[in-house]
Order: C-alpha cells, then sequence, then structure tokens
C-alpha cells in the first residue's frame, strides 16, 4: 500500500519536474561528492546485508534484509550509471560476501536478530541523512528529484523495518518525558 502511494507521489512529482529540469548545467563539485559518499555507502550497506544474511536463521529477519539488499542494489544502479552519464568516476567498493552456514559461526562472532536489525537502522539513517543532505546540496532538478526518490524508497523501507523491530521488541525507545505539573 505505501509503496503504491509512493509510486502515484512520485509519478506526479516527476512530471512537474521534468520540464524544469535542466541537465545542461554540469554538476557542482558538492553534487559530486554526495553521489561519491552515497555511493560508497550504499556499497557498505550491501557488504553487512549479505554478512546478516550469512548470519541469521529468521525467516523475516532474512525477508527485511533481502529487499534492503534489493533496493539497495538498485538504487547503487540508478546512482551508479547517473555518475557515468556526468563523468564522474565511480568508487572502489568491497567485493560481494560469499554465503555461509549461519549455524558455523561461532556465538563470540555471530550477530543476534536484534543486532543485525539495530544495525540496518543506523545505516538506514545515515542514508536518510545522506539523502537530505544531496537534496539540499542540488542545484539542478534532475539530481534533486534523484535524491528524492532514493529518500522516499528508504522512508519506505525505514517503515516495515520499524514494524518488524516493534513487534519483536527490538525497538530503543528512550525513557518518557513527562514535563513538571503535568499528571502522571
Amino acid at each position: 500500500m505505501l509503496a503504491n502511494t509512493f509510486e502515484a507521489v512520485w509519478n506526479v512529482v516527476s512530471k512537474e519536474f521534468d520540464n524544469l529540469t535542466s541537465s545542461k548545467t554540469p554538476l557542482h563539485i558538492g553534487e559530486a561528492m554526495d553521489c561519491w559518499v552515497y555511493l560508497t555507502s550504499l556499497g557498505e550497506f550491501i557488504r553487512f546485508e549479505e554478512m546478516s544474511l550469512n548470519t541469521t536463521i529468521d525467516d523475516e529477519v532474512k525477508e527485511m534484509l533481502t529487499d534492503a539488499i534489493r533496493m539497495c542494489e538498485s538504487q547503487a544502479q540508478k546512482l551508479g550509471d547517473f555518475m557515468k552519464k556526468e563523468g564522474i568516476p565511480l568508487p572502489e567498493t568491497t567485493p560481494p560476501k560469499p554465503n555461509s552456514e549461519p549455524n558455523a559461526i561461532p556465538l563470540g562472532v555471530k550477530l543476534t536478530d536484534e543486532e543485525i536489525a539495530n544495525g540496518i537502522t543506523l545505516k538506514l539513517t545515515t542514508c536518510l541523512a545522506m539523502c537530505a543532505k544531496g537534496q539540499i546540496d542540488s542545484i539542478r532538478n534532475d539530481m534533486g528529484m534523484l535524491w528524492f526518490k532514493f529518500h522516499l524508497e528508504m522512508l519506505t523501507f525505514g517503515t516495515s523495518l520499524k514494524a518488524l523491530m516493534m513487534k519483536r521488541g527490538w525497538l530503543k525507545i528512550p525513557p518518557y518525558y513527562y514535563p513538571p505539573g503535568q499528571p502522571q
């Protein structure tokens, strides 16, 4: 449902900006740097997801990780193609992790499903901040729209991740704040 809403909003917004987009202006150095750093981060995010898939035996966590990998690989492909078109050198990334048997990993090394989910949350939060920064730095509309799309994809994924974490009791919630004088 949320993905369909996202697609509808994206289609309307992108059509409105198509006429305003000027890809004739070169990217400024900040836009190029944002692309380079984000693509590097996506590559590292994917490696963490691969390692996590090698660690977990939980079907829901595996599904979440598979969705995360699919989203990150799609964004990396789109951004990489954009960067090639613009002449921005692509960063080197860590090679893919081979598959391994989760039960062969020693307990002192093996991440728990809760640690995996919280690690994904940290990486997701970082990517969201990078997307917001990329949008703010963008002068070109096509670049800004790319960041907007990535940001919405990450937000959509984050919603399902939060639901899984709440269901499992893994969501870290700070203490509630009660202002002085408020009845408790």
